[in-house]
């Protein structure tokens, strides 16, 4: 019953799909490129926050050929407040080898496409099916989703092993005439009205009738999956230096959380002014006046950080940093963690 339920998918998705499709920038082009923008953009990310970003990424880097000659720091401006700005590394490593080994030529086959760095299961089988017309599924989150409601199955969806049945059920399932419209319906059903967590649209879904866990009222219980081990808490104290009208910023290393991005500078802990001023010293700078304290808040996946932050005029020639006027600023890429920050010193400078 399982695989009738979800090969019966087909007919009725593709039908609502017809008519409730998304209009999104990046389809109805085939364009491989675009395809592949924007599944990178897309993870872990709404489509709301997304679609500026597409816009100016495409305004700069319209092929992967220009993708492929940009420097990193434009890369890392355009993708800022993103977040995961690994995936915007990636994706230039993937252009390079897009360019200097397959003639400029997105790989057709899903095989082919896992080659490229940055690109898992998902997003090849995305590619190939909406680009190329392979019958391959494109498995995330949201059909995840779905194909457990519809099915009925109460396996845990976070077990590799339980995703691994349920991509090559959905494989079986696909639509072998129109597969990237079929995968793309899914995504839209998933994102629109069978939703996580609230209670989903049922009465207009167009699977409602095939679908077990609306016949059984376990729409709450499934998918079944565990628990995230919670987030570990970090303080901090960020610094936000202003010297004859310039800021002090420096570069995080090229490994980690947000590496090779540029940040305020900043030590452990929520330090109170007379403990702040500590720093400094080691740093070879001396404050001269103190104007503003600035707390501020960001969530990872796995931290928090929770940010104590002072803006001081200070004077001295020490601690290595970059000291950057507005121009400079709004050139380099300061990650949306420290966007609190980042507003403070453009309304200085």
């Amino acid at each position: 019953m399982t695989e009738q339920r979800l090969a019966a998918m087909a007919g009725p998705l593709l039908d609502w799909y017809d008519t409730h499709k998304r209009t999104l920038p990046w389809r109805g082009t085939g364009d491989p490129y675009q395809v592949w923008v924007s599944e990178i953009m897309l993870q872990q990310t709404r489509v709301a926050a997304v679609l500026p970003y597409y816009q100016r990424w495409m305004e700069a880097l319209p092929t992967v050929e220009a993708l492929a000659a940009a420097d990193e720091e434009q890369l890392m401006k355009l993708w800022q407040g993103l977040g995961y700005y690994s995936r915007a590394r990636n994706m230039h490593k993937a252009a390079l080898m897009i360019v200097n080994t397959c003639g400029g030529r997105f790989p057709e086959e899903e095989k082919d496409l896992l080659k490229l760095p940055g690109i898992g299961d998902y997003t090849a089988g995305a590619i190939a099916s909406i680009a190329f017309g392979r019958a391959v599924p494109a498995v995330d989150g949201n059909v995840l989703r779905v194909a457990a409601r519809v099915a009925g199955l109460q396996e845990d969806i976070m077990d590799p092993a339980v995703r691994k049945k349920i991509r090559a059920l959905m494989e079986r399932a696909m639509s072998q005439d129109r597969p990237g419209e079929y995968n793309q319906a899914l995504m839209d059903l998933g994102a629109t009205v069978c939703l996580p967590k609230a209670a989903p649209a049922c009465a207009r879904c167009p699977l409602s009738g095939l679908c077990e866990a609306e016949r059984l009222g376990l729409q709450a219980a499934l998918p079944v999956r565990t628990k995230k081990a919670g987030r570990r808490r970090e303080e901090l104290t960020v610094y936000l230096l202003w010297r004859d009208g310039t800021v002090a910023l420096r570069k995080r290393p090229e490994q980690g959380l947000l590496a090779g991005l540029w940040e305020f500078p900043h030590v452990p802990g929520a330090l109170e002014e007379d403990a702040a001023a500590r720093p400094l010293e080691k740093w070879g700078l001396v404050p001269v006046e103190w104007r503003k304290k600035i707390t501020a808040k960001h969530i990872f996946t796995h931290v928090e950080w929770h940010m104590t932050g002072y803006l001081l005029t200070v004077r001295g020639d020490g601690g290595g940093f970059t000291w950057a006027d507005r121009e400079t600023l709004e050139e380099l890429a300061v990650p949306s963690a420290f966007g609190k920050y980042l507003a403070e010193a453009l309304k200085i400078l």
